[in-house]
C-alpha cells in the first residue's frame, strides 16, 4: 500500500458512545510511532472539536484538538466558500458555535437550512418550519446524511432520516459537506498532508467511511465494530479493500507495509 497517513473515524472505530474500543488507544500509539501521520474524521455533530478531543484524552487516546477534523468545522469553510454572508437556520442536536465561525445564525427568514445530527431538538415544527423555509428559496445544507449510529443502547435514527425527508417534501438537493462527500476527505487529506493514494481510511460505515474514501483514491478498510452489521457487504455495491475485526488489528494490517516490527506485541 505504501502507507503514509491514516485518517481515522472516531465513533464506532475507536469508541462507541465515547467507551473506548479494546486495543485502540495503543494501535493509535502504534500508528504515530511507526511515524505514519494521523487525523481523525467524525460525522459527529453534538460536540466541539475541543470536547471531542478532552473526551478522547479522558477514554485513554493521546490526541489534540488539532487531529480532529469534525463535519461542523468542515462546514464553516464550505459556508464561508459557497454562501458568504448567508443568514443561517441551524436544526442540530449539541452546541457547536464554537466551531462555526462567522457562520450567521439566525431564527427565521434564513438563506440556509443547515441539518447537523439529529436529537429531541427534530420535532414536528422545528422540521416543518424548515420545510416551509426551503419552499421559500433557502438551501439545504446538511452536515452528513448518516441513516443512524450505534449506541450502548443499539442504533439510534441518525439526521440522514430527515435530509432525505425534506428532499422529497421540498422538491430541493442537500449539499453535503461532511462524510462521505468528497470535499470532506480533500480537506482530511489536505490536514494530513499526504495523497490519497499514500493514505488509508478506517471506518465503521462501509459506504460513508470506506467506499467514499475509495471514491477519491484511498485505501479503504472497514472494522466490525460500531455500526456494522453482519450481511451488511451483501447489500451493498462495491467491497472494501480490507475488513478487519476493529481497529487493533490495523497495525498488525500496515506492518507489510514497513511499520517498525518490534513494536507488534504492544497492540496484541
Amino acid at each position: 500500500m505504501g502507507t503514509r497517513g491514516v485518517l481515522i473515524d472516531i465513533d464506532g472505530v475507536l469508541t462507541v458512545s465515547w467507551r473506548p474500543v479494546p486495543g485502540a488507544a495503543e494501535a493509535l500509539d502504534w500508528l504515530r510511532r511507526a511515524g505514519l501521520r494521523t487525523v481523525l474524521l467524525t460525522n459527529t455533530t453534538s460536540r466541539t472539536r475541543a470536547s471531542i478531543a478532552e473526551t478522547l484524552r479522558g477514554a485513554g487516546f493521546d490526541v489534540s484538538e488539532d487531529d480532529v477534523l469534525t463535519a461542523p468545522t468542515a462546514l464553516a469553510a464550505y459556508l464561508a466558500g459557497h454562501h458568504p454572508g448567508a443568514r443561517c437556520r441551524l436544526v442540530n442536536s449539541g452546541d457547536i458555535r464554537a466551531d462555526l465561525d462567522g457562520v450567521d445564525l439566525v431564527g427565521e427568514d434564513p438563506d440556509v437550512v443547515v441539518i447537523g445530527g439529529a436529537g429531541p431538538e427534530f420535532d414536528y415544527a422545528t422540521m416543518d418550519a424548515a420545510f416551509n423555509d426551503l419552499r421559500s428559496g433557502a438551501r439545504l445544507v446538511a452536515m452528513h446524511r448518516n441513516m443512524y449510529w450505534r449506541t450502548a443502547e443499539g442504533m439510534r435514527l441518525d439526521a440522514g432520516a430527515f435530509v432525505v425527508a425534506l428532499e422529497r417534501a421540498a422538491g430541493v438537493a442537500a449539499e453535503v459537506v461532511g462524510k462521505p462527500a468528497e470535499a470532506f476527505f480533500t480537506a482530511a487529506l489536505e490536514r494530513l498532508g499526504v495523497p490519497a493514494r499514500d493514505t488509508v481510511m478506517v471506518g465503521d460505515d462501509v459506504v460513508s467511511d470506506v467506499l467514499a474514501a475509495q471514491r477519491v483514491g484511498i485505501t479503504g478498510v472497514l472494522v466490525r465494530t460500531g455500526k456494522f452489521e453482519e450481511g451488511v457487504l451483501d447489500r451493498i455495491e462495491g467491497m472494501p479493500d480490507h475488513v478487519v475485526a476493529s481497529f487493533a488489528d490495523v497495525p498488525s494490517l500496515l506492518e507489510a507495509d514497513g511499520a517498525p516490527p518490534d513494536q507488534e506485541d504492544q497492540v496484541r
